[in-house]
């Protein structure tokens, strides 16, 4: 098999984590040169949380379904 050839330059990243740097020491620490607050900031404002999304779809079908056995009569 063929050796991989190491990437030259820098890994492309979006714009508002430009400058990040992420290193792990001999300790196998992650080292980080951005404050782990800006991180999550930057995550919950790019993406959505399915966990979120799975729940809140399943509380309207139970609140739905609620309300139809209301209507029905039924308890």
């Amino acid at each position: 098999m063929p050796k991989r050839k190491p990437l030259s330059g820098l890994p492309e990243v979006h714009k508002d984590l430009k400058g990040y740097s992420l290193d792990i020491n001999a300790f196998g620490e992650v080292r980080s040169n951005f404050d782990i607050e800006r991180i999550n900031d930057f995550l919950n404002n790019t993406n959505d949380d399915k966990k979120i999304k799975k729940s809140e779809k399943s509380r309207g079908r139970k609140h739905n379904t609620d309300e139809a056995q209301d209507k029905n009569g039924s308890i």
